[in-house]
């Protein structure tokens, strides 16, 4: 990943520029264009001078609106935004993130345009000009890649990373002092201890679920209260239903295994209880780092997993306090 992102952006750039003469009018840049074959998707066309050197970038809905008579220079926005050649990937996603325009050219040191580079080429998901909540989805994230990797060394790699680590760390210690509380309930069953590790497994494992569909569509459109309510509502209704069929499942085991009946609805509403707060948080966490701007991909996932754990055996144990 590294190793890409340091490589030159004259490597990715495309070199089929749209340029106009900064001497022609609309009607004759049109005329100009007609006779082209652009096959790439336009957004911007780069105005150059006499010497091709780039002197302004013209809008292509600014280019289209205009009266025909009506000379490019005076539509073009001028000192534009350019990526030196010399520049690396990393530095042209820093240049989209901070200036969040849709293409960029790439120029050499006499300001003459060398290539084009499209937001779109950093991202998996295309989409229109027209759609700006993509489109601010993708500058976050490109936000988010640069901050992460930037002078990323081994040792800026680790103290990026492990504080979050702490929290699995924390977590465990949590969880070991929690059953320690309630040794005396495990001792008076020892089925429970049979089936601790699978409600903190599927509690772990719809947190994940939840969490992938969570940062996958924060990808696209930043979070909204509304956004929010609507997925939490799906998500938890789809919880519930994983709930009370593994808990079905894991109960009619364990009541054929061992014949306890108080155990298995125990462990039945334990699992029930954990997944759908292990949801709840597989949903909320992400979206909380996104608003705050910390990358969720890293950060959520310790965090949310020791929350999760840290519930399932509090939902575990308490259970088992009070109907044993």
């Amino acid at each position: 990943m590294l190793d890409t992102l340091h490589q030159p952006i004259t490597s990715i750039a495309r070199r089929a520029v749209a340029c106009l003469d900064g001497q022609q009018t609309v009607a004759q840049a049109l005329a100009s264009l007609r006779g082209r074959e652009i096959a790439e998707r336009i957004v911007y066309f780069y105005v150059l001078d006499g010497d091709q050197r780039l002197i302004g970038v013209l809008p292509l809905r600014r280019l289209l609106s205009a009266a025909e008579d009506t000379p490019v220079t005076a539509l073009m926005v001028r000192h534009p935004v350019t990526i030196p050649e010399h520049a690396t990937i990393l530095e042209a996603h820093e240049a989209f993130a901070d200036h969040r325009f849709l293409a960029l050219p790439v120029v050499d040191d006499r300001q003459r345009v060398v290539g084009v580079v499209d937001v779109t080429m950093f991202s998996e998901e295309d989409f229109l000009p027209d759609q700006p909540a993509q489109a601010a989805a993708l500058f976050e994230a490109l936000g988010f890649r640069v901050s992460q990797v930037r002078g990323a060394s081994p040792l800026r790699a680790f103290r990026f990373r492990f504080p979050w680590l702490l929290a699995t760390i924390a977590s465990g210690l949590a969880c070991a002092v929690l059953v320690s509380v309630f040794r005396q309930t495990l001792a008076s069953s020892i089925a429970l201890a049979f089936f601790l590790t699978l409600v903190l497994a599927l509690g772990e494992s719809v947190s994940i679920q939840s969490m992938t569909v969570s940062i996958q569509a924060l990808q696209l459109s930043p979070p909204t209260w509304r956004w929010y309510r609507a997925s939490l509502r799906r998500e938890l209704a789809t919880a519930l239903l994983l709930g009370v069929c593994c808990a079905a499942l894991v109960a009619l085991v364990l009541v054929l295994w061992l014949g306890t009946g108080p155990a298995a609805l125990i462990v039945a509403v334990a699992i029930v209880l954990s997944v759908a707060a292990a949801c709840f948080y597989g949903l909320t966490i992400p979206a909380l780092f996104h608003a705050l701007r910390i990358d969720p991909k890293i950060a959520s996932g310790p965090l949310t997993l020791a929350v999760a754990d840290i519930t399932s055996i509090a939902l575990y144990f308490g259970l088992a306090s009070r109907l044993l």
